[in-house]
């Protein structure tokens, strides 16, 4: 057997018989070609091996046939005849999964077609072939993949009345997302389904408190500490680090014994080294533990439907506010009605029930509400969580704010709080209220804690992206 290398820089032509030309046309059946180039760029190699009186091509090496099969799973059964490669075993059922959600049967509900060609659409109406799915993608995907695939069934093939039924919602990947959407169907939600939905919900609720919780607290505390700072400390409350630091102006050099060098002396004849005193004109130290609440936290929460994952990681950290003695946290949940959560803080999954996502929003009708349940404007911190969609008077709800923050209260206007990036938003409106001195910025649930530990202490908010502080 004989091999042959030559340089495949043209179109196949089998009809090309010059024995001495260079491989322009794929003349020789025994070569093996290289410089043909993938999709990606990159060189492909293909080996032709040439038996006696015959010209049979083998199959392509093991990196060929691997960039095939990769191919073939991004491009799908419909784009994908070209590269002559046929799937089989889990391949041919990831292929299958995929296709029943993004390939020819958008718009209806995913069933998977497992046949070993290309992606078969096997697209039934019933609930155990979607429940088959949900297993299927939970099998052969990762979890953030699966939280993906099932955000964009919902989105793109409605199947949010699926989920009213307990056998679907017990196949599924529980997410933030999926909260979400059975909060919007709650009022919809059968009674057999209600139970396996709270312990859904339930889920990702724990999970999202083990995450938050213990940093909301350590961030907090510090701030709640520092915040209640006081000058006139009792002698055991006094901070002595804190206030050398800030007394060292006061510096008095005091001169030796007598025929002794000075402070500045200290070479002095058998005399001892000066020594000074700082005169603590300025005392600096922090006030008793209390059982009082130091600082009041009124939470107000935009509800309409844009909002869901807002909810949820809100419910949550007013659940951990609530938990803290030294804070007094009020939950307030608006649309065009204004509803107060807060004696369901001690359960964040009855906060997040109590809720009704959607309808249409009165800011200013909300902000009324919690500016009647004010006390101590100085001590107290509003976190308006709100895509700033007004749908109330306009010039009053600013009007709130104003008053609001020339009292004392410090305000804080959240677009979001999720993972979600940069939200829509009334971009007027927040322009509107960063010229209060309320800038309005979009959050993520980890940098929460930071921007509630900065409002405490009247700091400037931490706010990660300048352009949104309109």
């Amino acid at each position: 057997m004989t091999t042959t290398t030559t340089t495949d820089q043209g179109a196949t032509d089998p009809s090309a018989t010059d024995p001495g030309a260079t491989d322009q046309g794929a003349t020789d059946p025994g070569a093996s070609a290289h410089g043909a180039t993938d999709p990606t760029g990159e060189t492909m190699e293909r080996t032709t091996a040439q038996a006696p009186g015959t010209a049979r091509p083998t199959a392509p090496h093991a990196p060929d046939a691997e960039r095939l099969r990769r191919w073939r799973m991004v491009l799908g059964a419909d784009s994908a005849d070209s590269t002559g490669c046929t799937l089989t075993g889990q391949d041919a059922a990831m292929d299958g999964a995929l296709n029943a959600l993004y390939g020819g049967g958008t718009g209806k509900k995913p069933g998977v077609g497992r046949g070993a060609g290309g992606r078969s659409a096997g697209l039934g109406a019933s609930a155990p072939s979607v429940a088959r799915w949900l297993g299927d993608i939970r099998t052969y995907f990762p979890s953030s993949v699966v939280q993906v695939m099932q955000r964009d069934a919902i989105d793109r093939l409605g199947l949010a009345a699926l989920l009213l039924e307990p056998e679907m919602l017990e196949a599924v990947e529980a997410d933030v997302h999926l909260v979400g959407t059975l909060l919007s169907l709650n009022k919809a939600m059968p009674e057999t389904t209600k139970e396996t939905a709270r312990a859904v919900v339930r889920k990702v609720v724990e999970d999202l408190e083990k995450r938050l919780e213990s940093r909301t607290r350590a961030t907090l505390t510090g701030a709640l500490d520092r915040s209640a700072r006081i000058s006139r400390p009792r002698h055991r409350d006094i901070d002595w680090n804190r206030t050398i630091r800030a007394n060292l102006k006061n510096y008095l050099p005091v001169p030796g014994p007598a025929g002794a060098g000075g402070a500045g002396d200290p070479g002095g004849a058998g005399g001892t080294v000066g020594r000074g005193t700082i005169v603590p004109e300025r005392l600096i130290g922090y006030g008793r533990a209390s059982r009082s609440a130091k600082k009041d936290v009124i939470l107000c929460i935009d509800q309409s439907g844009s909002m869901a994952a807002s909810v949820v990681y809100a419910s949550v950290f007013g659940a951990v506010l609530a938990s803290m003695r030294t804070l007094s946290t009020r939950l307030v949940v608006f649309d065009t009605a204004v509803a107060d959560l807060t004696d369901q803080l001690d359960d964040p999954v009855d906060v997040l029930f109590g809720t009704q996502l959607g309808g249409g929003t009165d800011i200013n009708r909300a902000l009324a509400y919690c500016q009647s349940k004010i006390t101590r404007p100085a001590d107290t911190v509003v976190v308006l969580i709100s895509d700033l969609y007004e749908g109330g008077i306009r010039d009053e709800m600013l009007k709130r704010v104003a008053a609001m923050k020339a009292s004392g209260v410090q305000f804080v206007t959240l677009l979001a709080l999720s993972d979600e990036g940069t939200p829509a938003y009334d971009h007027e409106h927040a322009a509107a209220l960063g010229a209060l001195g309320a800038p309005a910025f979009a959050c993520t649930p980890d940098l929460f804690p930071d921007v509630m530990a900065a409002a405490i202490e009247k700091r400037p908010l931490p706010i990660p992206d300048k352009e949104t502080h309109q």
